[in-house]
């Protein structure tokens, strides 16, 4: 009998102070206590239902996202780590995670966190550039930063950065010098995201009006190179596209959930998950907005709006497009549904021009296949 794999727990909090103009999560304003609490309830009583879909599993990691989880009750925070805990047998190196804004309010009360549980800070310092942090509609300032950052490294064993760049006007030589700046805080992992220009965004209507001109892509595939060519001379080494870790211990746990394609599971409000019953992957989502949400769970005793079984090649086609994102790849086995082998006549012009490696168990992309890994991934997923 096979083993099912690990899975992870993933807790969305909706809520921020401040919507920030590049983000197309579902977040929302503050409500107040009260919603909170309710919020709290649900989300408690969804992780038992969803238990009962997973049956036993061992639980690798738990992340509260968001929004800014930072904000919630650290009290709360406790409650549903240990709700998890008892749900799912612990591994032995379980990761807890939470997402945190360098705010002197939320860095007051890291201790709480830690004493609840959350053994992995990931802090969304953004930038240690006074003017890129108020262009990027941050309620923080790098002074604040740097103390959070201090910090978490005194309240918690794990840290991880934040950071954007490509961001308008940004040079190669100034985001060089902002991530040594960076690595000097201290962290085991950093996440360089570059800038996107999500539909739908205050940026995006900043970028049709003609107010907002991002780089253009030379220079951001100047400042991809600077940002591996910094991070590697550090000792941190780029197991995702956009993730550099200080050796394996120091690898997010819970990312490589996804990118492995593990099972998760996906509460609290928008939260997608993905479980595995009876031999078929099934996409979940849960009620975007908090109120349904919390009706939902109320009525149905999980917050699940949406359980859909996936195909055999929506399965391998998502499989891809995580598993290229890792320096590991994704096991041609598990690409079957796609027809992908290590000679098929497109991975074999990938590989001759560099941009898969050459390596007959997995598909891999190399550092020129992530600089074109959406049209890369496009093309491969397109052969199912």
């Amino acid at each position: 009998m096979t083993v099912p794999a690990p899975l992870g727990v993933y807790v969305h909090w909706p809520y921020c102070a401040r919507i920030c103009p590049y983000c197309d999560f579902n977040v929302r304003r503050d409500r107040g206590q009260a919603e909170q609490a309710l919020l709290v309830e649900a989300i408690l009583d969804d992780l038992a239902a969803q238990a009962a879909l997973t049956g036993p599993r061992t639980l690798a990691s738990v992340f509260l996202g968001g929004g800014t989880p930072s904000l919630m009750d650290p009290e709360a925070a406790g409650r549903i780590i240990a709700r998890a805990k008892a749900l799912w047998a612990p591994a032995a190196d379980l990761e807890v995670s939470l997402e945190a804004n360098p705010t002197d309010a939320e860095a007051g009360r890291f201790a709480a966190f830690a004493a609840a549980g959350v053994g992995r800070l990931s802090l969304g310092l953004q930038s240690l550039d006074d003017a890129a942090l108020a262009a990027l509609g941050r309620n923080h300032d790098a002074a604040a930063g740097r103390r959070a950052a201090a910090a978490a490294r005194a309240a918690f064993p794990r840290l991880s950065l934040d950071l954007i760049y490509a961001r308008p006007g940004q040079t190669a030589a100034a985001w060089r010098e902002e991530l040594g700046e960076a690595l000097a805080l201290g962290p085991e992992h950093v996440s360089p995201y570059q800038l996107t220009i999500e539909a739908g965004t205050a940026f995006d209507r900043a970028v049709r009006r003609g107010a907002l001109v991002p780089p253009g892509e030379d220079l951001a595939a100047d400042l991809f190179d600077a940002t591996q060519a910094v991070l590697e001379a550090a000792g941190f080494d780029a197991y995702e596209v956009s993730n550099h870790a200080r050796g394996p211990g120091a690898r997010s746990r819970h990312n490589l959930v996804y990118w492995n394609g593990w099972d998760y599971v996906g509460a609290g409000p928008g939260a997608h998950g993905r479980l595995t019953q009876g031999g078929v992957r099934h996409a979940t989502r849960a009620a975007a907005a908090p109120p349904d949400y919390i009706d939902r769970v109320r009525a149905a005793g999980t917050g699940l709006v949406e359980r859909e079984a996936l195909s055999a090649v929506e399965a391998a086609q998502e499989r891809l497009l995580m598993g290229l994102r890792i320096d590991a790849g994704a096991a041609f086995s598990e690409l079957a549904a796609l027809g992908l082998t290590a000679e098929h006549p497109k991975v074999r012009a990938l590989r001759d021009l560099g941009l898969v490696a050459d390596d007959p168990a997995r598909l891999r992309a190399t550092r020129a296949g992530r600089l074109v890994l959406d049209r890369l991934t496009g093309d491969l997923a397109a052969c199912g």
